[in-house]
């Protein structure tokens, strides 16, 4: 073969170059620039060179040989095997450089671009095929059947027809576009379905076996013009009647499809269909859907593809089907007012919310904008009223069907769900009676060990309440359906756990209970995460924190861990009421209780529980630090083999040390500092310990502040609760500020660790049984001897009640205490003149002193052990100071 017979393609054209690997994926190896290069010498061959574009490198150099099976794919492919395991691929960008490169391959293997194979016998052969797409599209059928010659349809050449459709015969698309178009043109589907029926009358069960052989690789050709012929109302039940004789069953083993749809597979028509082209669609599409779905097999791997096209012409047929529907203005009304009808039997209703379900599984089909219409459509028309009463039917089948087309409409369209609810639940009074509750309900009742209906309504609940799900209503409205859902629902959804945990006791722990808890745990869960402020006021009005941790008690592992996983979303958060509602209630006493029960197993549970304590210990919550070492550590000191309990405690001991060198490092100095030596550097810090910034005011000084409407009303913090009540969601909840301003803005609620000065106390931050002061810092400067003047400015008698209620301006609680002390000072320095000037020493301090036993008193009888215990402690400190201040204040009298 010389070069003038074969010239060279030197047309660079780009391409991609992929590789197969051991997954049977193609791995992208470059892009760059394809030619075909002629041989320098006589030993040598063509070979395909391609170069990088990126650095001129060579990313193939493939030698031409002569028995090497290149196949060209579509218009822009070329796919060869080099060796048994290496597969190549060039994807070219335009369609003429393909051209190009294939006419050059079939040069240097002297075959024909542009012609197929002559005779049908070389069909059966192994001979490589190459042929060209551009070809293959001409419509020219006498072309075509010239070039392929199909075997006559008879008893004997059956078994040459199965080797024409072998599947690594059809494994290339061109082939299967010639042998498509050579069936469609030569009728051979009527030939082989008259052939069916004589060898079905005749008993020939290898002959039964080879045409099913046929029509399933008929089946694999996946032309579209195949599958009208196929599924035809003339062939498709004998089509049907082929693929029932699979060669692995003999005559007593085969499947009667054909019995099944004729004599089982009823269709009934709940509402008249006038339109005879929709009827013969919708038999059409059940039939083609059960060959699908029950006579096909399963695909391979290699076959999953070859189906597509069947796939679209389902498709398409029920985007039909559900357009006809939809469009006939008469049937939506008829359907409609018929499933309202309150004398229609039972049968007739489960039959028309059947047809319902199947109606909107079709729209899925539809295209966005359509479906949004359809379903609109359907609510206009009281969709949802109906759903809600057929829940309140007995029948199982009417209420799944109801269901189905809930789920449906809640996964297309929610916002018209949530706007339903809301108009109900202001007509409604009775919660039973809300649609939301009745699926509620079904879910809480679902027969199914493994409640897999439940799970689904349960997913379909979350796309509800999903704020994510919410970005196109208002704030408002979006609070609004919480609210409701929060007030009328949430407890209708955990009335199963709160039974079973009443007296903080598990009263059943069946599986199937455990089941409905864990979906309920999950729910919750999920609330916690997305709706701050309506989870926290229902948690804290519940105790359902506490509720939950009663589950650890159970022998079902799953139920323990999501029970932990709940709280463990809880400290997530990082929020420091969650942390002291934990350790004001002690709610880690049953999980210390869990981790005991489990001893040293090596299991989820333990890994779960450790996990939580070393977040943590990460995290530094410095709340939950000092509440479980303060309470737990020495359970847990013998805990060797992680040491996350041995570094809470260094991290509790790092905290109290700058405690502690703070506290010394203020000690006063100078007798200047007068001013603040009576005031109890050990209570301060008490306080302090209480508050993340010593700049926020506390909720009594932010009340007092903040009531215009009566200034002497002073508020009064309630202990026992966690936190106040909110009511909107986390997006329009204000911050809450200092009602002094400071030259530094206020701290976040949610930080965990603080760069300042101040720290907590070995107290957990949870104990506010003693009363709390606001930290005000007062700059006064005050001269060595008191002036008349900033004397007159002080009331004479700040403690009497008189003086109070002349005063224009009431006190609030925290500061009165704090004005109290400031007097005290006055009163010691005018005694001191007193008794420099001959008179006699008052009383006061010993009244003050009553004053102040009887507050300690009422603290104490008003705190719980936990509080008492470290306040006895903190009077001890104090009253150790005080003799101090008057052995030094004596002192100075003296002197």
């Amino acid at each position: 073969m010389s070069s003038s017979s074969t010239p060279p393609s030197n047309n660079r054209s780009r391409v991609k170059l992929y590789t197969l690997n051991e997954e049977r994926q193609w791995d992208d190896r470059g892009t760059g620039f394809v030619t075909c290069i002629s041989p320098t010498s006589s030993n040598t061959n063509h070979s395909i060179i391609v170069k990088s574009e990126v650095d001129g490198s060579t990313l193939l150099e493939s030698k031409i040989q002569l028995h090497t099976k290149y196949q060209k794919q579509q218009e822009t492919l070329i796919v060869w095997s080099e060796g048994e395991k290496y597969d190549l691929a060039l994807s070219f960008q335009e369609k003429a450089g393909c051209d190009d490169i294939w006419e050059s391959i079939c040069d240097v293997q002297a075959k024909d671009s542009s012609s197929f194979l002559a005779t049908g016998n070389n069909l059966t052969t192994d001979s490589a095929i190459y042929e060209s797409d551009d070809e293959c599209i001409e419509p020219n059928e006498n072309y075509l059947s010239s070039t392929i010659n199909l075997p006559p349809v008879d008893l004997g050449h059956l078994r040459d027809i199965c080797e024409l459709f072998s599947p690594e015969k059809v494994r290339d698309a061109t082939r299967r576009d010639f042998l498509a178009r050579a069936i469609e043109s030569d009728n051979y589907v009527r030939k082989l379905i008259d052939l069916f029926r004589i060898c079905e009358d005749l008993d020939n069960l290898e002959s039964l076996h080879q045409l099913y052989e046929i029509i399933r690789s008929i089946f694999y050709l996946n032309k579209s013009t195949l599958f009208e012929i196929l599924f035809s109302d003339e062939f498709i039940m004998d089509v049907i009647g082929c693929l029932e004789y699979e060669p692995q069953l003999n005559l007593k083993t085969k499947r009667n499809h054909r019995e099944f749809l004729n004599k089982k597979a009823t269709f009934k028509e709940v509402i008249p269909i006038g339109n005879q082209e929709l009827l013969v669609k919708i038999h059409q599409t059940y039939r083609i859907q059960y060959i699908q779905d029950a006579i096909l097999p399963a695909p391979s791997l290699f076959e999953e593809n070859l189906l597509s096209t069947m796939n679209s012409f389902l498709f398409f047929n029920k985007v039909e089907i559900v357009t006809l529907l939809y469009e006939d203005p008469k049937f939506l009304t008829q359907l409609f007012s018929t499933l309202k009808d309150d004398n229609l039997p039972d049968d007739k209703r489960k039959d028309l919310m059947l047809f319902l379900k199947e109606f909107c599984v079709f729209s899925q089909t539809l295209q966005q904008q359509n479906r949004d219409n359809f379903f609109q459509a359907l609510a206009t028309h009281g969709i949802l009223n109906v759903i809600q009463v057929m829940l309140s039917l007995d029948d199982v089948t009417t209420k799944q069907a109801a269901l189905d087309v809930f789920a449906s409409i809640v996964e297309c369209n929610p916002s018209t769900v949530r706007e339903y609810m809301l108009q109900e639940a202001q007509s409604i009074q009775d919660d039973d009676e809300l649609l939301l509750n009745l699926v509620i309900s079904e879910i809480q009742s679902d027969p199914d060990p493994e409640l897999s209906g439940a799970l689904n309504l349960m997913n379909y609940l979350k796309l509800l309440i999903d704020p994510e799900n919410m970005m196109a209503v208002s704030i408002s409205e979006k609070t609004e359906f919480l609210t409701f859902f929060y007030i009328r629902s949430m407890s209708v959804l955990l009335a199963p756990l709160m039974a079973n945990t009443s007296d903080l006791k598990l009263v059943r722990d069946d599986f199937h209970l455990a089941q409905l808890q864990n979906l309920i745990l999950d729910f919750v869960t999920f609330c916690i995460e997305h709706h701050t402020y309506h989870m926290r006021n229902f948690l804290n009005k519940k105790d359902l924190l506490r509720r939950v941790l009663v589950l650890l008690k159970s022998k079902h592992q799953f139920l323990q861990l999501s029970a932990l996983r709940f709280l463990r979303k809880i400290i997530g958060l990082k929020d420091e009421q969650y942390s002291l509602n934990i350790a004001r209630n002690n709610l880690f006493a049953p999980i210390v209780d869990a981790f005991k029960a489990n001893k040293r197993r090596y299991n989820l549970l333990n890994s779960a529980l450790i996990e939580l304590f070393e977040f943590i210990r990460h995290e530094d919550i410095r709340t939950l630090i000092n509440y479980f070492v303060e309470n737990f550590y020495s359970e847990f000191e013998s805990i060797t083999y992680v040491k996350t309990f041995r570094d809470l405690k260094v991290r509790y001991d790092a905290h109290r040390d700058k405690r502690e060198r703070i506290l010394s490092e203020s000690s006063p100095t100078s007798s200047t500092s007068r001013f603040h030596d009576n005031l109890n550097t050990t209570h301060l810090l008490s306080i302090q310990r209480l508050r993340k910034d010593e700049r926020d005011l506390d909720v009594d000084e932010e009340n007092w502040f903040n009531d215009d409407a009566d200034e002497n009303k002073i508020s009064s913090f309630n202990h026992g609760t966690a936190f106040g009540d909110t009511s909107d969601d986390e997006d329009s909840q204000p911050e809450t500020t200092s009602a002094i301003s400071t030259s530094e803005p206020p701290k976040t609620h949610h930080s965990t660790t603080d760069n300042d000065d101040e720290d907590e106390d070995d107290l957990p931050t949870s104990s506010r049984s003693y009363k709390q002061k606001p930290i005000i810092n007062f700059h006064l400067q005050r001269s060595p001897t008191p002036s008349t003047s900033s004397n007159a400015t002080l009331p004479a008698d700040a403690s009497s009640p008189s003086a109070e209620a002349a005063s224009p301006y009431a006190m609030s609680p925290a500061l009165s205490s704090i004005a109290d002390q400031y007097n005290d000072d006055d009163d010691d320095e005018e005694e001191d003149e007193e008794n420099n000037r001959g008179g006699g020493e008052g009383e006061e301090d010993d009244d003050d002193d009553e004053n102040e036993d009887q507050e300690e008193e009422e603290e104490e009888t008003n705190s719980d052990p936990y509080s008492l215990t470290n306040k006895r402690k903190l009077d001890n400190n104090d009253d150790d100071e005080h003799e101090q201040s008057k052995l030094f204040k004596k002192t100075n009298d003296e002197s």
